[in-house]
């Protein structure tokens, strides 16, 4: 019997992840699909980042990401 092997795909905006990772530690508004969401961008991955509103985390897909403004 053959078994598949579930895979991962992922796409990555290799742009949008080095201008991100720069600004890490920032105070953000990220405007996603759903809505916006603000704080400090505490984590930048190929594949999501991570805002801290309010002081809890919020885990956003980089392909959910309509723009990122830096306040300060």
């Amino acid at each position: 019997m053959n078994q598949q092997t579930p895979s991962f795909v992922s796409h990555v905006d290799p742009y949008v992840y080095q201008t991100l990772h720069g600004i890490t530690g920032a105070f953000v508004v990220v405007q996603t699909i759903r809505g916006s969401v603000s704080g400090n961008l505490k984590t930048v991955m190929p594949d999501h980042i991570v805002v801290e509103s309010g002081g809890s985390p919020f885990y956003i897909r980089t392909q959910q990401i309509i723009w990122v403004i830096p306040k300060g």
